[in-house]
């Protein structure tokens, strides 16, 4: 990597009011993962940038807690007979192709344009596919909502499985057959992603889902086996290059691997179609917060004239909607857990008072 990129990574300063911030960052990271099967970055990647932590840096500490986070969340769904394995390795082997494409790319923008650029290079991509691939997502699980909640195969996915190209492969978890260079793309851009912003979930995800025809629940935790083989890999890249701040990586750690239990719980109390409102709700929110921040990033390099009072007014708020985006998550999936768990922890007074008559009937 260029001198002057390594000149331009700062590791921040760790205050209590930082390391708890990051704590709650984690677990709601975790949770969030554990739970619609992303590594959780596109909350913990922007949380950390929120604290002046740079891109890179936020990326790439990002990816090292994700492997041992996604392990364990892998592991939990696995137990629950939501993992296909073998499509997780298959995808596996491609993103670990597209993780070091990825990185070679960021070490090029920050060795050209430095910190400043890698920054704004990560947040507009964090909004592009946010709104993009968020939007899509809460608008089918909104029409699937709308259907009855019954999850159905997509009309570009059932096309591809009738494609026959050798080799055809079949998964028995997903209960899917589909040709092996239809899991290549999905699998390079998903590792491409993960080493440009640490998500590779928002692509890894919705492809299972829409064009490979695995269901939400399926997708979801196999998306955990692939965070967890590119993670190792990219993380190990990324040491080497010094980006990784452990102290980082240990605090968000021990948040989500609290929060990725709990979540994995959670997929087992709720309709499927819940996984894409939650992942479509938070991406929303979090755009709107990556994009306020970009006009400081366009200041830093020339490309932008804005007073410092604005700037800051505009900090402010990315961080605010921010916490936003951490509290909705957390409430959407605690809440449709406990409104889940509900009906068989405790009887309404009605079934009770029917139940009390039957006894003594």
């Amino acid at each position: 990597m260029h001198d002057q990129a390594v000149e331009a990574v700062k590791f921040i300063d760790l205050t209590w009011m930082n390391v708890s911030f990051l704590f709650v960052v984690g677990f709601i990271g975790g949770l969030v993962s554990g739970f619609i099967g992303s590594g959780g970055a596109f909350v913990l990647t922007p949380g950390m940038m929120s604290l002046g932590v740079p891109a890179a840096v936020a990326v790439a500490s990002n990816m090292c807690h994700k492997f041992p986070k996604a392990l364990v969340g892998a592991y939990k769904r696995y137990k629950y007979g939501q993992v296909d394995l073998k499509l997780g390795l298959v995808m596996a082997a491609s993103a670990s192709v597209g993780v070091q494409i990825g990185i070679k790319i960021q070490e090029y923008i920050l060795g050209r344009w430095g910190e400043a650029g890698s920054n704004l290079y990560v947040s507009l991509s964090f909004v592009a596919v946010l709104i993009v691939v968020g939007g899509y997502v809460f608008y089918d699980a909104w029409q699937i909502s709308k259907s009855g909640g019954e999850e159905t195969v997509s009309k570009l996915a059932k096309r591809l499985q009738n494609i026959h190209i050798p080799p055809m492969i079949y998964f028995k978890t997903a209960d899917v057959k589909i040709s092996l260079w239809f899991t290549i793309p999905v699998g390079l851009f998903t590792g491409l992603l993960a080493a440009t912003i640490a998500v590779g979930g928002f692509v890894g995800v919705p492809g299972m889902i829409y064009v490979v025809g695995a269901s939400g629940l399926i997708s979801s935790a196999t998306e955990l086996v692939i965070a967890f083989i590119m993670g190792f890999g990219g993380s190990v890249k990324w040491a080497i290059h010094g980006m990784v701040d452990i102290r980082l990586t240990l605090i968000i750690l021990a948040g989500s691997l609290l929060g990725v239990q709990l979540g994995a719980i959670g997929t087992t109390l709720v309709k499927e179609n819940m996984i894409k409102v939650v992942m479509g709700t938070i991406m929303l929110v979090v755009a709107v917060s990556r994009a306020l921040a970009v006009p400081r990033y366009l200041a830093q390099l020339d490309l932008l004239s804005v007073e410092k009072s604005t700037l800051s007014v505009l900090d402010t708020t990315s961080f605010v909607i921010m916490c936003l985006a951490l509290a909705i998550g957390a409430i959407i999936i605690l809440g449709s857990m406990i409104k889940a768990k509900r009906p068989e922890a405790a009887p309404t007074g009605t079934e009770a008072y029917e139940a009390e008559t039957y006894e003594h009937v």
